[in-house]
Parts: C-alpha cells; sequence; structure tokens
C-alpha cells in the first residue's frame, strides 16, 4: 500500500468528523439489539465514492467506530470499525475512479458494499444476542443502507464531478 497524500488525509479527517456527526445525531434506536439507525452511512458511502477505497475504508471505519465510542455503544466499536470500512473499501474499489464511472457503476459498487451492513451486524448481533434478535435489526439496516444509497450516490455524483479527486 502506497503512502497517502496530504489530500487524502485531510478527506479522512473530515469524512471521518462528518461520519461521526451523521451518526450521532440522527441515532435512532432499536432495542431488542442496542443497535441504533443513522444517517453514518451516507457520509460512508459519498467518502468511498468521491475519494476512493482507502479513504472510504478509514473515514467510515474510524468515523463510525469513533460514533459508537462517544455514543457509549462499546460493544460495537469495533465490529462498527470492521462492517463500515468494509463498506467504504469495497464501495470505493468497485467504483474505481472518475473516468469511465457509469450511474450504473456506482449503483453496483453501493449495492456491493451497502450488503455489508446487514450481513455484518447480523453475524455480530447473531453472536451476542441471538439470531431471533439479531434478525429484528436486518430491516432496519437494510433500509439505513437504501437511504445511503438513495442520499449518497447523488451527492457523490455532484461532488466528484466538480472535485478534481482521483
Amino acid at each position: 500500500m502506497s503512502s497517502l497524500n496530504t489530500r487524502q488525509i485531510a478527506a479522512i479527517g473530515v469524512m471521518g468528523a462528518l461520519a461521526t456527526i451523521a451518526t450521532i445525531m440522527f441515532a435512532f434506536p432499536i432495542p431488542a439489539t442496542s443497535g441504533y439507525f443513522n444517517f453514518g452511512d451516507v457520509v460512508v458511502q459519498i467518502s468511498a465514492l468521491v475519494f476512493g477505497p482507502v479513504v472510504g475504508a478509514l473515514a467510515g471505519g474510524l468515523g463510525s467506530g469513533l460514533a459508537d465510542l462517544l455514543g457509549g455503544w462499546y460493544t460495537y466499536v469495533i465490529p462498527t470499525a470492521l462492517i463500515k470500512g468494509a463498506e467504504g473499501y469495497v464501495t470505493g474499489k468497485l467504483a474505481g475512479d472518475k473516468e469511465g464511472r457509469t450511474l450504473k457503476k456506482t449503483i453496483i459498487a453501493w449495492a456491493a458494499g451497502a450488503v455489508l451492513i446487514p450481513v455484518g451486524y447480523f453475524i455480530f448481533q447473531s453472536f451476542l444476542y441471538g439470531v431471533p434478535a439479531a434478525a429484528v435489526e436486518i430491516p432496519f439496516n437494510v433500509f439505513q443502507a437504501i437511504v445511503a444509497g438513495a442520499i449518497g450516490i447523488p451527492i457523490s455524483l455532484a461532488l466528484k464531478d466538480r472535485l478534481d479527486i482521483i
């Protein structure tokens, strides 16, 4: 892995902070699993689609994990960092650079990254709370992933066209 450039480091800091804020400010608890619905994935998707896989992974993982730490969801800090980091990496990797990227490729990249949200949390919560409780959260996580794409894709397309990135 090559070293990060100044723009990438700045993007990780800014987008990670935005992911933390979007997660904490709009957190709606799900009692069955102690998880919560939030808008942090919008920022994770924007980070990955605009800045690529490394920034998407680091901003998404660190920002979302920090939100769990600051919000008191200590059990979720590491799983969230891994799940959101993987989401950001996969989305950014599949989206590729802006040369030759189509809306279809962007949607496929989002979908591949977004599927990691319900799958990752279901696996983690199955061990923690059991399969029935973990299954309760699946629709919330799917909805969270859909919202992330519905908001994140148009914003990322607008930003990507206007920024000299990648």
